[in-house]
């Protein structure tokens, strides 16, 4: 295994920043100090760089198998580290859904063949797979998924009795999709009964409506605290869905979690007009209200961790009208640059995404070893250069669909490197084609 020396970085981590040098073997962070001199395989001088933990993302959709014509656990894991997230934690909803511990199994081998960023797979729950779901071993496994609304794929849990035998006997974290299918389903037949076939973008935060949110999430809520439930609730999308978390208990200790996606941060119900359905999300973004409260409740600790939901489709089905284009879109890619932008624009510190974006995730899934700059810690780290200005184009998309919802935005800063279990996974703009992922473990 190959040492590297990295001298003179701006380390953010665990509430500080200082200047320090690490030395990473054998996959690990041997020492930090104020200097290290040793000799390296690789050294990186990172002076006037600032040195983060990778970003570790809950909630991603890498489409394989079955829907790799739109990504695949290859290209987008090589788009997370060109972005600095080295650990992902990848949804159900492919082709075939995965609904079985032999489906599941077959990803983890997937991605053990294939995958630059650390990995971990959800499984999936259904109306009527709950033995599969009972068999799943929260050692090695993140979570198991529930979608209380209807997405992508066909996975929708709409009866009550397998909702309550999940939230009851599930034997560990359950994460939720929420929104109430039913609202969603009037909401969209009103709108149809107005416009016909000419539904628009504009109307998705109508349709796909807060009420639909809260009515859902509520209800999850509800269940999770009748039944003592671990329940973690993605992409929260509206103000008044942040009420219903605690922020008055340490993380370690709440059985009920939130989640805030990069989207629902930086868009609002006016960006339609210029993006379309490239920002078509489910759950849809909304007010710049929602948007502002969203982040507010990351701050105070009513949400506890940041994510993107990156979920690619093709250009083409994008381009598609309203109705027919599929929701969803690539992020993994940019959204350590977009929080460094907001950091830039005052609205959190480095401190604060380093929080939310690594420590608190490695806190709320229990994962072992990874998520902090610490010395017997797995080296998962992002150098960024934050004064270097970088502009998505189509030609520096590394994820298969080959757009993005930044597309000729210029960031303020630059991902310089990225390291992923102790190897250098991407540096000064090229992937290095290295297996250093690493199956996640979690200590539960």
């Amino acid at each position: 295994m190959s040492t590297i020396l990295i001298k003179n970085a701006h380390v953010v981590n665990e509430g500080s920043i200082k200047v320090q040098d690490l030395f990473i073997k054998n996959g690990r962070i041997e020492k930090i100090a104020d200097t290290i001199e040793t000799n390296a395989d690789q050294t990186i001088n990172a002076e006037g760089l600032h040195l983060f933990p990778g970003l570790i993302d809950d909630q991603v959709h890498f489409r394989e198998p079955g829907l790799t014509h739109k990504a695949n656990i290859f290209t987008e894991s090589r788009a997370a580290v060109a972005g600095g997230t080295t650990s992902f934690m990848e949804m159900p909803n492919t082709v075939p859904n995965t609904l079985t511990q032999k489906l599941l199994q077959d990803k983890y081998d997937i991605a053990q063949d294939n995958s630059l960023a650390n990995y971990s797979f959800f499984m999936g729950a259904a109306n009527d797979n709950l033995d599969e779901v009972l068999k799943t071993n929260p050692r090695d496994v993140c979570g198991i998924k529930v979608f209380m609304g209807s997405s992508t794929g066909n996975m929708l849990v709409d009866n009550e009795k397998a909702l309550e035998a999940i939230f009851s006997q599930a034997p560990t974290l359950i994460a939720t999709h929420c929104e109430d299918e039913a609202t969603i389903q009037a909401n969209l037949a009103n709108f149809k009964e107005q416009y016909g076939e000419d539904v628009s973008i504009e109307m998705h935060p109508l349709i796909r409506s807060a009420e639909a949110c809260y009515l859902s999430s509520s209800k999850a809520v509800e269940l999770a605290k009748k039944n003592n439930t671990r329940l973690h609730i993605l992409h929260i999308s509206t103000a008044k869905e942040t009420a219903l978390f605690e922020n008055n208990i340490p993380l370690e200790q709440k059985r009920i979690t939130a989640e805030a996606c990069i989207h629902h941060l930086w868009f609002s119900d006016a960006d339609y007009k210029t993006k379309g359905n490239f920002i078509k999300w489910n759950p849809a973004v909304k007010t710049a209200a929602d948007r502002d409260a969203i982040l507010e409740a990351v701050l105070d600790g009513h949400i506890d961790v940041i994510a993107t939901d990156h979920a690619p489709h093709t250009f083409e089905e994008k381009s598609q009208p309203y109705l027919q284009a599929p929701s969803g879109g690539p992020l993994v890619q940019h959204a350590l640059q977009a929080l460094l932008d907001l950091v830039k624009q005052g609205k959190m510190t480095l401190e604060q995404m380093v929080q939310k974006t690594a420590h608190n995730t490695a806190i709320l899934f229990q994962i072992e070893q990874r998520g902090y700059i610490r010395e017997g810690y797995w080296a998962d780290l992002v150098l960024v250069d934050l004064n270097k200005p970088h502009t998505v184009t189509k030609e520096n998309i590394l994820s298969k669909c080959g757009w993005s919802p930044f597309e000729n935005h210029t960031f303020t800063s630059t991902i310089e490197h990225t390291i992923v279990s102790g190897l250098l996974a991407y540096t000064d703009g090229k992937i290095q084609e290295v297996g250093s992922g690493h199956r996640l473990l979690f200590n539960r």
